[in-house]
């Protein structure tokens, strides 16, 4: 491969721009466009060979390859829309968007322009989740009937306390913005989308916190460090803090399986934990990072027993165990070639419209509420692997 790749939004995943980049792929980054002085700066100092510019326009116009749209999640949609109509192949960070209309437009932009439309759900590609779905995909436990995740969020006062991510104009919320990774891969391994919703939690600890600043003149590098503990003596926090810090959702599937899912932003330890509960068994990682373990129980017992099988989780090179080389490395190849993907938009669509729904049952009251469906003619589209425009590719409105 030979291409020119653009970059819209160089912030918190900046760091993608090295796996575009890696030795013998045949691929660079030749624009970099970000309306924030900062984000230039450090485009520019990372990226010299690159033009950096705060002008979408110029980066439409300069016609590239393709583009990662890595911005704030709430202007996903904002550039994509744009750069699908423009006929470019276009990768969009998860989450999809964080707004169900959102979401849905650009599903239909892509299918309408058949511009090839790529989401970075990076976990299907990390090797706990990968080993995860081969264990079940093998029989080992037999039937999924039951998904459990509890998502360990040791560093977000640091992570999603300190900027935008804290406000619910900008990400809807923490259920949708960081559980939309977990819901994907519940989705992923139960072999089903979610149709019904409840969910209960509440801004508990970092909404008493009433040190606050402005950090938009700082980048997360600034002000991370793993001293700020417990998360009551956290300072700096973002001016506006309206999103929960604990979140605990139940998901029953279009197949059957139920699933829950519980998120807490003010744990000492980081990780995921997922239990899958089958007809024959169940398996359990103990650890979601290289070296760590996926525990397999296949024979009924007494009591708590020493596992049937030992999984030791698998390493890679680069970010999340080796799993951001493989998402962009699998980008480059669909938007030259097409083809089938290991990540989905429709999937993407799904574990967005699960969050939203989600947050919306939360926050009024905790009731069960639906999911709406997408159309079939969408759902068709994408399955084939995006085959190209069905209707004339309408005009970029610049």
């Amino acid at each position: 491969m030979d291409l020119n790749v653009g970059i819209v939004g160089f912030g918190l995943r900046a760091g993608l721009h090295r796996h575009v980049e890696r030795p013998g792929q045949g691929s660079r980054v030749s624009i970099v466009c970000d309306t924030s002085p900062l984000s230039r700066e450090a485009a520019a100092a990372r990226l010299p060979e690159a033009v950096v510019t705060h002008s979408l326009d110029e980066l439409i116009a300069s016609r590239p390859d393709a583009v990662l749209v890595l911005t704030p999640d709430n202007a996903h949609a904002a550039v994509a829309l744009r750069t699908l109509r423009a006929g470019i192949p276009t990768f969009c960070e998860k989450p999809l968007e964080v707004t169900l209309e959102a979401a849905d437009e650009m599903l239909r932009t892509a299918y309408e322009t058949g511009t090839r439309l790529y989401v970075g759900h990076n976990m299907r590609h990390m090797p706990v989740v990968r080993q995860m779905r081969e264990i079940i995909e093998a029989g080992t436990i037999g039937q999924v009937k039951s998904i459990w995740c509890r998502h360990f969020v040791g560093h977000g006062g640091d992570f999603y306390f300190k900027d935008w991510h804290a406000e619910r104009a900008n990400t809807t919320g923490l259920l949708l913005q960081k559980g939309s990774h977990d819901i994907d891969v519940i989705h992923w391994l139960a072999g089903g989308y979610t149709r019904t919703v409840s969910a209960m939690g509440d801004l508990m600890v970092y909404g008493a916190i009433t040190d606050r600043r402005d950090n938009s003149d700082q980048r997360m590098g600034d002000w991370y460090s793993l001293d700020h503990w417990p998360p009551l003596q956290q300072h700096g926090l973002n001016e506006v803090i309206d999103v929960e810090d604990l979140s605990m959702a139940h998901l029953r599937l279009d197949n059957g399986v139920l699933a829950s899912y519980q998120q807490c932003h003010f744990t000492p330890d980081y990780w995921r934990n997922y239990t899958i509960i089958g007809t024959e068994g169940r398996l359990e990682n103990l650890g979601d990072g290289p070296g760590d373990e996926i525990h397999v129980w296949t024979r009924r017992v007494e009591g708590r027993a020493a596992p049937d099988q030992v999984h030791v989780v698998a390493d890679g090179d680069g970010g999340h165990g080796g799993a951001d080389p493989k998402l962009i490395a699998e980008f480059l190849r669909f938007a030259v070639h097409g083809g089938s993907t290991e990540t989905s938009p429709v999937a993407a669509r799904e574990a967005v419209a699960a969050g939203i729904v989600a947050t919306q049952s939360l926050r009024g009251g905790g009731s069960a509420l639906p999911v709406p469906p997408l159309p079939d003619e969408i759902i068709d589209y994408f399955a084939a692997g995006q085959p190209g425009r069905p209707r004339p590719v309408p005009a970029e409105a610049g």
